[in-house]
């Protein structure tokens, strides 16, 4: 399959995932502000904080450019259509995720897919850095090792079956946790996650996140993922939670 044909495919099986309608994937993403963490209606995609060939060779130009302005722009733009003339139109992203039922198909979805995807612009990053001190400590006192907190989500991401999400999130505690999640689902869902908690650490293993250079092979997506990882946004996310 080229890159050409893929983004056929890929832009048509997001258009299912989202329930929204074919033109939500070629809404443009300009002039949009960036939002807060906890931003209100009206939605809007938050730039990248660096370029779209900025995480090369790990994940490539091309794959950033839909990612980021097709999918992320159809989630926004269907948010904002599914709250709209009902209770959520007047609450925070945080609120919505946190009342959200499975009733709820089409905000559960977009909001899910807005929120994940601003937390996992963030936790990216063309600078290497790596985890301080404290947060090394917190991770060895939890999973035995960094080695084995690292195996743990790799099996979270590879193990996740079909479209989904790897996690490190802050439970009660300060409690460390890796879970995997379902389509866009995310663990502020409390009506609909069983394990909850703060998301500090993210992994989009959907097939449109990775599929133009790696192809069927998720394992080596996950791989190249750690390369990537801003640990300094990680440790803000782990501090404030």
């Amino acid at each position: 399959m080229n890159k050409r044909e893929f983004i056929k495919l890929t832009s048509l099986a997001g258009v299912a995932a989202l329930s929204g309608p074919l033109s939500s994937l070629a809404m443009p993403v300009t002039s949009v502000k960036t939002s807060s963490d906890d931003p209100k209606a009206p939605f809007v995609v938050p730039p990248l904080p660096y370029a779209y060939d900025a995480l090369e060779p790990h994940i490539d130009k091309m794959t950033m450019e839909i990612h980021h302005d097709k999918h992320h722009g159809a989630y926004v733009k269907n948010l904002n259509e599914a709250i709209k003339d009902t209770a959520f139109a007047t609450l925070s992203l945080g609120e919505i995720l946190r009342k959200v039922t499975d009733k709820d198909k089409a905000i559960r979805n977009n909001g899910g897919g807005h929120y994940n995807h601003s937390l996992f612009w963030t936790i990216l990053s063309p600078k290497k850095t790596t985890p301080s001190d404290k947060l090394k400590a917190a991770i060895n006192t939890q999973f035995g090792s960094f080695e084995k907190f690292q195996e743990k989500f790799n099996d979270a991401g590879k193990t996740q079956f079909g479209s989904g999400w790897a996690w490190l999130i802050v439970g009660p505690g300060k409690k460390l946790s890796v879970i995997n999640t379902p389509n866009q689902d995310n663990p502020l869902m409390h009506n609909i996650v069983k394990e909850k908690g703060t998301p500090i650490l993210a992994l989009d293993v959907w097939e449109h996140a990775y599929y133009l250079k790696y192809q069927n092979k998720r394992p080596d997506y996950i791989n190249a993922f750690w390369n990537v990882v801003n640990w300094e946004e990680v440790e803000k996310r782990y501090n404030n939670a």
